[in-house]
């Protein structure tokens, strides 16, 4: 018989996505008090014995009671639960200094998406072209939802080479080129930013304050990795804390809202879709008008709100799962900070990138810039090079192009994710990179 031979199957590489913050998908474990008390939620049963700890098992008997029917299959306000609410008006009103959070004015929803398009479309319903202001570079998901709502955007540069900082005459000079075109109506923010992972001060802060103030902006203040802050003599401070510290003709009418999120940060929930937002110098029309919007949803989803009350209010000193929770939430600090030592490293080192230092945040945004003679393609560099990185590497990133520079592009990663894998993801990337360079 004659003997048959058949070819070696080729190893198909696992896709590794770093273009979102998917921090679990990559391989972060859950922080563990959040899934107990989800846990005795779900399964009240549980809750009977000892198989949780004593202040899971109290959080999870404590939110049953404010549910009704005491299971988290029934529907909570609209706006989400009110137990759940104060949780939040009491940790904002603890994180500003005692700047007083009031309940009403926080709105739980099912995501940062959702309250954003509520606040858009209450904030251009006039005549004329609406626009709202953002950075370049914007978080990827936001030129998306102005195109969904029909609003135009008005883009400002955050200057790069002095750390992605916010420059006034930039946003003068972006207002001013809108003119007779479209008519800004807010201004949108992420502190830290996405995906420049810079942390504005307390100056910065006032000063866009002031430039929503002399322009009669709203402020659109994105604050969902507050809590990733690990740059020495950095620290996070909210726009809310700020506005209340100015004198009183900013601090009674520039009117903010403030959004955070269980899917980025530190807790990384992406899968339980749940944010909220705090409103800030609004009418009580508007506030109600707000509600009204938000009423299509039902409710925000359930288990979300339960690990908002945890996010917010975690283990205090002397509680039995204070020390686990701790050592979580320190360990995954370190990962990312080592992370992102590691892969700004990685690209100031890489011929034809460069990398700005990150503050906070768990992306890093670092810059192609290729020669003019490698610029021989019709695609726009960064499609090309994204493009090409997954075919070959199985590596997915994010982008955005350089309109003014048609060589130069900036990148999206994500570095939440333990060691091991980003080295995979920058090894993968490096054997790319030279390749791509001897062809093009």
């Amino acid at each position: 018989m004659k003997k048959t031979t058949t070819d070696t199957p080729a190893k198909v590489l696992k896709v590794l996505d770093v273009s979102s913050g998917d921090s679990h998908s990559a391989g972060i474990q859950p922080i563990t008090f959040v899934r107990q008390v989800i846990t005795g939620c779900l399964y009240p049963r549980i809750l009977q014995g000892d198989t949780l700890p004593p202040d899971a098992r109290l959080r999870a008997q404590t939110l049953l009671q404010h549910l009704d029917g005491g299971s988290t299959g029934s529907y909570t306000e609209s706006c989400g639960s009110m137990y759940v609410r104060n949780t939040i008006a009491r940790s904002i009103s603890l994180r500003d200094g005692g700047v007083l959070s009031h309940p009403d004015r926080v709105f739980i929803t099912a995501d940062t998406q959702r309250a954003l398009m509520v606040m858009l479309r209450l904030l251009c319903q006039s005549e004329g072209v609406s626009a709202v202001m953002i950075p370049d570079p914007a978080p990827h998901t936001l030129t998306r939802l102005l195109d969904h709502v029909g609003i135009a955007s008005v883009s400002f540069r955050l200057q790069e080479t002095s750390g992605w900082s916010i420059d006034r005459a930039e946003l003068n000079r972006a207002i001013q080129a809108s003119r007779g075109r479209c008519s800004p109506r807010a201004i949108y923010i992420s502190n830290p930013g996405n995906p420049t992972g810079a942390v504005q001060s307390r100056e910065s802060i006032e000063d866009v304050i002031r430039f929503a103030h002399d322009e009669r902006l709203f402020l659109l203040v994105n604050e969902e990795y507050q809590n990733t802050v690990f740059a020495d003599g950095c620290e996070f401070v909210s726009y809310k804390r700020v506005l209340a510290e100015m004198d009183e003709e900013f601090s009674q009418s520039v009117q903010l809202a403030s959004l955070h999120s269980l899917s980025n940060g530190i807790m990384g929930e992406c899968g339980l879709r749940t944010s909220f937002m705090e409103l800030v110098n609004l009418d009580e029309d508007v506030m109600l008008y707000t509600e009204v919007l938000l009423t299509g949803d039902l409710c925000p989803p359930v288990i979300g709100q339960i690990a908002l009350d945890v996010m917010m209010a975690p283990p205090c000193p002397g509680d039995p799962s204070y020390c686990v929770y701790t050592e979580e939430v320190s360990s995954r600090l370190k990962t990312l900070q080592c992370n992102v030592s590691r892969a700004v490293s990685f690209f100031n080192d890489l011929p034809g990138f460069s990398c700005q230092s990150i503050q906070g945040g768990v992306f890093i945004c670092p810059q192609l810039s290729l020669p003019h003679s490698t610029h021989t393609h019709s695609q726009p560099v960064g499609l090309l090079y994204s493009r090409r990185l997954l075919e070959d590497q199985g590596v997915c990133v994010g982008f955005s192009e350089d309109h003014t520079h048609s060589h130069c592009c900036h990148f999206r990663l994500c570095v939440l994710m333990p060691s091991d894998e980003l080295e995979e993801v920058l090894g993968r990337l490096h054997c790319f990179h030279l390749k791509f360079l001897q062809e093009y």
